[in-house]
């Protein structure tokens, strides 16, 4: 990756994390300011943790970095890599500097003879929206409550990373890319599913260069989310306003592309070239704001930067919370961006959250809640402290903190041991989604966890590489001659929608997921209301917080 592994825009395969989705989240909404998400849920490295880009648990009212950890996501629109490209732009078409850079080691390299010539990168493409073409990749259907989408080829793109220069692509699977075996791999690049400066990948033996390009192309799952439409509760020439359902994030993040807000908007409603201003967590629903330009976008963030812009959350707490107002000031500390998982420390970031209750039915509590500061989870960490934790709270509600779930913060087991726990409890509900994880993020040295059930034997790969659908060129070659396939013309984007949901290279298509019900995709949080100079928008008030409601 070109100087360091700072200019690489997405990832070769699912569950690996990198800092592109922070990058493009950001020029997506403009600039680079204090609504941006903190690192968690796309924001990865399949060896460890990474650092955040922004400070510890710094984000936009209740936001989740909603870029999950282990599945990251690949660049957009007008972030889509040209060959040797190894930055995004805002707008302003940028010269990648090692451009010229790579011109000048290039022609001094052509003199050696049978040395591999890597191209320099070349000038990315304008832009930050999606398109007719990508809203065209799949489609979406419906079933028992749920949207879903049609499993789809896709292209995971990266740039060379510093770390891998002089390495060879095996090492670099072995070590890093290990959300699949080694045979994977192998198989893949028999197949033709494997480019590397967009030449199809003979040997994984290969060793790295600066700016080489590589193209994984993969059969893409993504998991469902509730039915419910996307309500627009505003829309003039700045701003569309949207009623966020629960379990639909925001934007592209980890497995999900077309199960998101910004898809939905743009293939239902025909809404384009949109930009958040903030960002809710996917378990999150409420008021949902975008703007229609740049310019919007800009000034909106100035106004959140100089706390100009309220935020009032409403959720159902467990037991009878107090009947006076209450103000937490307790800081709070990111224990893993990885698993988007904080707590309150004295090491965190300073915050505040004022809460009011509003009824009582005798087993739980309506609160309205209103964060003046933004950092990760704000809300469901000071309510767990107070020991009032969201009823239906996923993380913040679970056993894995102790027998007093994290009240006045007390855990009584270090972080990593709260990690794992909080892993394994989701592991065994299949519910790994909720932490915004991969099985593959499982042996990926999050935990010591077995390797996922997902993997396959060598002999087993090579049987399902012959069968494999070939990518980029490459033809289907017989089961006893798979080293020696040769050239066909086709594109893997140009194959039918219908004949993409079985692959045989895919082990999701192997494995058996039991639908989650949409009560699991509900979480009683919301956002009641955002208002700033000049504007005021509402959402309905959800049944869950309706004085007389009763839990099944």
């Amino acid at each position: 990756m070109c100087r360091g592994g700072r200019r690489w825009l997405a990832i070769l395969v699912p569950g690996y994390f990198n800092f592109s989705c922070l990058r493009f989240a950001r020029t997506w909404s403009g600039r680079r300011g204090p609504m941006a998400e903190t690192l968690s849920t796309g924001a990865d490295a399949a060896s460890g943790l990474t650092a955040p880009a922004q400070q510890n648990g710094d984000a936009g009212g209740e936001v989740r970095d909603e870029w999950p950890p282990g599945c990251p996501e690949p660049a957009g629109p007008g972030v889509e890599l040209a060959p040797g490209d190894g930055k995004q732009t805002t707008g302003n078409q940028e010269q990648a500097p090692a451009a010229a850079l790579g011109s000048s080691k290039r022609k001094k390299r052509r003199g050696t003879t049978g040395e591999r010539v890597v191209p320099p990168p070349k000038k990315r493409r304008a832009g930050v929206s999606f398109g007719d073409e990508h809203f065209a990749e799949t489609s979406y259907y419906f079933e028992g409550g749920l949207r879903k989408v049609r499993p789809y080829y896709f292209d995971f793109r990266t740039y060379c990373k510093g770390r891998w220069v002089g390495h060879s692509l095996m090492h670099v699977f072995s070590t890093e890319f290990r959300a699949h075996p080694l045979a994977y791999y192998e198989a893949a690049v028999r197949a033709g599913r494997l480019r590397l400066n967009e030449e199809p990948v003979q040997d994984l033996s290969v060793v790295l260069k600066d700016n080489d390009f590589l193209r994984n192309t993969v059969h893409r799952h993504e998991p469902p989310v509730t039915a419910e439409p996307v309500r627009l509760l505003a829309e003039n020439e700045d701003m569309v306003v949207v009623d966020k359902p629960s379990s639909i994030p925001v934007h592209p993040c980890g497995r999900f592309r077309h199960n998101t807000v910004i898809f939905i908007l743009g293939k239902e409603h025909q809404l384009k070239e949109l930009h958040p201003l903030h960002r809710l967590d996917r378990l999150t629903s409420g008021v949902l704001m975008f703007a229609k330009t740049a310019a919007v976008s800009e000034r909106i963030h100035e106004q959140v930067r100089d706390r100009q812009l309220e935020k009032e959350y409403v959720c159902r707490v467990e037991g009878e919370f107090p009947a006076e107002d209450v103000t937490c000031k307790e800081p709070i500390l990111v224990v893993s961006y990885k698993v988007g998982v904080c707590r309150v420390d004295a090491r965190g970031k300073p915050c505040e959250t004022v809460f009011q209750r509003l009824s009582y039915n005798g087993q739980s509590s309506v609160v309205r809640c209103r964060p003046l500061t933004g950092r990760t989870h704000q809300i469901r960490v000071h309510l767990q402290f107070l020991g009032h934790p969201i009823l239906n709270d996923p993380i913040y509600n679970s056993v894995a903190w102790g027998p007093s779930r994290g009240r006045g913060g007390h855990i009584p087991k270090t972080d990593e041991e709260l990690l794992r726990d909080l892993v394994a409890e989701h592991q065994a509900k299949q519910s790994l989604d909720v932490l915004n994880l991969c099985e593959g993020d499982l042996s990926s040295g999050l935990t010591a966890s077995t390797a996922p059930s997902s993997e396959l034997g060598q002999d087993r790969l090579e049987d399902l590489a012959a069968s494999a659908p070939k990518m980029d060129g490459v033809a289907e070659a017989a089961p006893q001659d798979l080293d020696t396939m040769t050239l066909a013309s086709g594109n893997a984007a140009e194959t039918d929608v219908e004949n993409q949901e079985i692959d045989p290279l895919c082990p999701e298509c192997r494995l058996v997921r039991q639908d989650p019900s949409p009560k699991d995709l509900v979480m009683f949080l919301h956002a009641l209301c955002y208002k700033g100079p000049g504007f005021e928008y509402f959402s309905p008030m959800p049944t869950w917080a309706q004085d007389d409601w009763q839990d099944d």
